[in-house]
């Protein structure tokens, strides 16, 4: 009897420490930094970003207290639109996101996706009135007072389309991403409009949410021509996701801090952080620096620039986290200064959940 007993206690332990998971630090803070942003939640755009960020650590962990979250306190059905059309696409890629990592079983998420995409359609807000097709914040003939812009961030919305038809099956929508890329017969696309080869994207200059075509220097493309080349294979839009990543990247552009690899300039990087690991797991080989690029990057962050920035990047005692990540201040931007608001965290959430996903897959 008491041979019995041992062996089972000893089956037992050896059970329950195989069944612990190795510590991931990048988890933990990024658990950290959602208790912030479930206190400052807003059903918008922001509150979308920070869903993206949750989507991933999903996927990384599997907790089902974060996928129910979505289902039912901040449901993602809910979400308001906002104004501008990227709002839109961050809502749809965080429904998108969501239904993909949870098992592809919560169609809900699907046809609502595809309903606020058709509606922008329907709106005009993709049009080729400047001479190339794009997706604009607002259609050419609505008077709201503001600037009609359009930017990388508009165009997340071909990212949507991918990832619709990839749900779907529908050939609508790839046919309407590669025409917002590629142009058709008679009207140019995003790359012929903008790519100006090797990596180098030209566009007009401006305040960065407010005229800028590129105010994440081409980051975002990124993102799209993953979506692009998933949908695909065309070696394309790899080769130039490549490119384009590796000239971000490199110091010499004055676009990142050389050791610390911080934006310099601008705010919104917890989505600047997934454009490029978006962009690194289509070419994982070659771009195999941004790993680590990106987590000097969110070090940098944590610590407060090793103890040593002027302004405050990371608040300890909530984990609040700055939109902006230059220690010295001083980035263009929206909202730069804010930190622990709902846009700050959920950009920080983001960054961080994402990157945690892309550590503990490299772990297993």
């Amino acid at each position: 009897m008491y041979r019995i007993l041992l062996s089972v206690l000893i089956i037992t332990s050896l059970c329950q420490s195989q069944s612990i998971a190795p510590k991931n630090k990048w988890i933990d803070r990024s658990y950290h930094i959602g208790k912030r942003f479930y206190q400052v939640y807003t059903p918008g755009w922001e509150g979308a970003n920070g869903a993206i960020g949750d989507a991933y650590l999903f996927r990384a962990t599997n907790d089902s207290s974060l996928l129910n979250r979505y289902r039912y306190q901040f449901d993602l059905l809910k979400m308001f639109n906002g104004t501008w059309v990227d709002d839109r696409a961050w809502i749809c890629l965080a429904e998108l996101y969501w239904w993909e990592f949870s098992g592809k079983k919560d169609l809900v998420w699907v046809e609502d996706a595809k309903k606020r995409y058709i509606e922008a359609r329907k709106e005009g807000r993709l049009t080729k009135h400047e001479g190339f097709w794009s997706w604009y914040n607002y259609p050419p003939d609505w008077n709201t007072g503001e600037q009609l812009i359009t930017n990388s961030n508009m165009n997340q919305l071909v990212s949507v389309a991918c990832k619709l038809f990839e749900a779907t099956g529908d050939r609508r929508f790839l046919d309407e991403a590669l025409k917002v890329w590629n142009g058709d017969k008679s009207t140019p696309g995003i790359e012929k409009t903008y790519y100006a080869g090797n990596g180098i994207w030209k566009g007009k200059g401006g305040a960065a949410a407010f005229g800028k075509q590129l105010p994440w220097e081409s980051a975002s493309y990124l993102s799209v021509l993953a979506s692009l080349y998933k949908v695909t294979k065309d070696s394309k839009y790899k080769t130039i996701a490549i490119a384009s990543a590796k000239h971000i990247v490199d110091p010499n552009t004055k676009w990142l801090h050389p050791t610390d690899y911080y934006q310099i300039h601008m705010d919104g990087n917890g989505a600047f952080v997934h454009y490029l690991l978006d962009a690194y797991e289509i070419a994982p080989e070659e771009l195999s620096t941004i790993p680590g690029i990106v987590e000097k990057m969110l070090e940098h962050v944590w610590t407060n620039n090793h103890g040593q920035a002027a302004v405050m990047l990371h608040r300890e005692y909530d984990h609040s986290i700055r939109n902006g990540w230059n220690p010295n201040g001083g980035e263009d931007g929206y909202g730069v200064n804010e930190i622990g608001t709902v846009h700050a965290q959920s950009q920080a959430l983001r960054a961080f959940a994402v990157f945690a996903y892309f550590t503990s897959k490299a772990n297993h």
